[in-house]
C-alpha cells in the first residue's frame, strides 16, 4: 500500500491494542514504509516495538492520518495533546466504538475532516468488514484513502448517514459473537447425540466458516443455497422444520440485533 502523501506527511496510530496491531500488520504486509507510521500507546507490545515504526516518539506537526484505535473511555486523556492538528488538512480516522463523530468535532474543531469506522473483530485475521461514514468537512479522497487503509484487514462499506452505525454496530460489530455462539450451541448438540466433545466442536467450527465461505463465493444468496441443500423429507428439512418453526430464528435474531443496536444508541447518547 504506497500511499505518497501518508510516506511524505506520515501516519499516527493512536492505540495499538489488538485492533491497531491488526491494522499496522496488515498495513505493513501490504507495503507501507515503517518508518512513516507514528505509534502512539502506553504500553506497546514486544511485536510493535520490533516493527521498525515510531513508538511514542514525537509526532509529525501535520499527519496526513491519525487513526484512532484506544478504548473509548481513554478518549479524553489521548485527544486533546492531537488538538492542535483539528481544523486543518490531517484526516482523523476512528474505530473507537459508540464514539459519535460530533463528540470529535467538539474536541478537534467542526472543520475537521472525521471518519467514523465500525470494524469487526474477524479483521484480526483479514476477515473483516468495516463501515464508514464522514463528517461534512470530509472528501471523497479521504473517503477513498480511509477505504484503503482499512481494507488491508477486510471489506469495506459506505453508509448514508451516521444514524445507520448503530445498526451495523448490531449486526457486524456484534455478529461475530452471535456465531461464536451458534458454534458452542452446534457442538453442545452433536455431544448430546454421542459425539466426543473434541470431535463435535470440530465439526461445529469446520461446518460454520466453511458455510460462511460458501456463501460468500457462491452466486447464489443464502436462501437459494439453504433451498439447495435441502432434500425433501431429508434430514435437512426434519432439522430447517424445527429451527424455522412459528418463525423461530427469524425473530430471535431481530431482537438479538435489536437489543444490540439500542444499547449502542444508549451508550452514544452518554
Amino acid at each position: 500500500m504506497q500511499d505518497s502523501e501518508i510516506a511524505r506527511r506520515g501516519l499516527v496510530l493512536l492505540g495499538c491494542g489488538k485492533m491497531g496491531s491488526a491494522m499496522l500488520a496488515g498495513w505493513l504486509a501490504k507495503g507501507l514504509p515503517a518508518g512513516s507510521v507514528w505509534v502512539q500507546d502506553p504500553f506497546p507490545s514486544d511485536w510493535v516495538q520490533a516493527q521498525g515504526v515510531h513508538v511514542n516518539q514525537d509526532l509529525p506537526a501535520d499527519p496526513a492520518i491519525v487513526l484512532i484505535a484506544v478504548k473509548p473511555q481513554m478518549m479524553a486523556e489521548a485527544l486533546p495533546a492531537l488538538q492542535a492538528m483539528g481544523n486543518g488538512t490531517t484526516l482523523f480516522l476512528s474505530v473507537a466504538a459508540g464514539i459519535g463523530i460530533a463528540t470529535y468535532e467538539r474536541m478537534l474543531g467542526a472543520q475537521t475532516p472525521i471518519i467514523r469506522a465500525m470494524p469487526n473483530t474477524p479483521a484480526a485475521v483479514g476477515q473483516g468488514i468495516t463501515a464508514i461514514i464522514g463528517n461534512g468537512s470530509t472528501k471523497d479522497t479521504h473517503l477513498t484513502q480511509a477505504e484503503a487503509l482499512l481494507s488491508a484487514v477486510g471489506q469495506v462499506v459506505r453508509l448514508e448517514g451516521e444514524d445507520q452505525m448503530d445498526a451495523v454496530t448490531g449486526v457486524s460489530g456484534s455478529g461475530p459473537a452471535y456465531v461464536f455462539h451458534m458454534i458452542e450451541c452446534l457442538a453442545a448438540a452433536g455431544e448430546a447425540q454421542g459425539l466426543a466433545p473434541d470431535l463435535a466442536m470440530a465439526l461445529a467450527k469446520a461446518t460454520v466458516a466453511g458455510a460462511g465461505a460458501l456463501a460468500m463465493q457462491a452466486d447464489e444468496d443464502p436462501a437459494e443455497l439453504r433451498v439447495n441443500v435441502t432434500s425433501p423429507n431429508g434430514t435437512t428439512q426434519a432439522g430447517l422444520e424445527v429451527l424455522m418453526a412459528e418463525d423461530a430464528l427469524p425473530a430471535l435474531m431481530k431482537a438479538t440485533v435489536a437489543a444490540a443496536a439500542d444499547r449502542s444508541r444508549e451508550l452514544a447518547n452518554g
